[in-house]
């Protein structure tokens, strides 16, 4: 996804997985970065999301790291949601006995 798609300043959180596996890709979507090119000679790719980080960058007020960016928001909602279920079942005995 290019810059097009996002309004100035937006949060955007970045959950795609998509590998850069050649050179040219790698500058394209991040310049010069030597830590994406440590990654790319030692792995052969560097992970990537859906969103072009460099056009991003421009537009958006802040952009998930991939990799890295949504695996605690993922572990936090499932906590929430983990607790959620036990206050129900709590309130509500009878949701957890079977028939």
């Amino acid at each position: 996804m290019d810059a097009s798609y996002i309004k100035p300043g937006a949060a955007v959180v970045d959950v795609g997985m998509n590998r850069v596996t050649t050179l040219e890709d790698l500058e394209r979507f991040f310049g010069d970065d030597p830590k994406r090119r440590a990654a790319l000679g030692k792995n052969g790719y560097t992970l990537i999301g859906d969103v072009n980080p460099r056009e991003a960058a421009e537009a958006a007020g802040y952009l998930s790291p991939v990799p890295g960016g949504v695996g605690p928001l993922t572990i936090a909602m499932l906590m929430k949601n983990t607790l959620t279920a036990m206050k129900m079942r709590r309130a509500y005995p009878s949701l957890g006995a079977s028939s």
